[in-house]
């Protein structure tokens, strides 16, 4: 909202003073993947998916808006090719100030603390006593999830990057998807000893 001599306010939470807010990261997610090689509409959002889906989610319906916004802005160009003998597509490339746009966003500083959204936590925290009868279960529920989760973010590692040479290509990559398989084990930890806390508590 707009205060006083027309200063933007901040209105969202904040942790020790700093903001936890949100910008409009979708763009340069777009830029970044460009930055790798030309893309379709199509294959950008199956990116989203098979590539960044760990740590970066977007639907189908925000990406080609955004993309009509960055061509105005002349970050990215578009060329027509056929696919097949009569369909048209779009093929995106980076232009040279797309590419120094994303370029400043890299390495300015991230100060604003990620906004989580956790249904899970969310239940949790309106959970009274430690007796009630709804909580083995909710706890059960997220340990099948996260195992499986820890299970496809230990597949994709394997996958990606079974060789010095390999991190070496994608180090960043790489720290993104190392920093998932550690938070991912650490709070499978943290549900597996809850639940088995609260399994010691009922035997007793």
């Amino acid at each position: 909202m707009i205060s006083g001599k027309g200063q933007a306010k901040f209105c969202g939470p904040t942790i020790g003073g700093r903001a936890l807010a949100q910008r409009n990261v979708l763009q340069y997610v777009i830029l970044g993947l460009l930055s790798q090689h030309e893309r379709t509409g199509y294959e950008l959002s199956a990116a989203f998916t098979n590539e960044i889906g760990e740590f970066w989610q977007a639907q189908h319906s925000q990406i080609y808006p955004q993309l009509g916004k960055l061509e105005d802005q002349g970050f990215i160009q578009h060329e027509k090719a056929l696919a097949g003998k009569k369909l048209e597509k779009k093929v995106y490339r980076l232009t040279d100030s797309g590419r120094t746009y994303l370029n400043d966003w890299v390495g300015d500083a991230t100060t604003a603390l990620p906004v989580t959204k956790d249904e899970f936590a969310l239940k949790l925290f309106f959970i009274k006593d430690a007796s009630d009868p709804r909580l083995p279960g909710m706890l059960q529920e997220q340990i099948d999830l996260h195992q499986e989760w820890l299970a496809h973010l230990t597949v994709r590692m394997g996958d990606l990057f079974t060789n010095a040479t390999q991190r070496a290509a994608n180090f960043g990559h790489y720290l993104v998807l190392s920093r998932a398989v550690e938070r991912e084990t650490d709070y499978l930890r943290w549900l597996q000893e809850t639940a088995a806390g609260l399994s010691r508590k009922d035997h007793q």
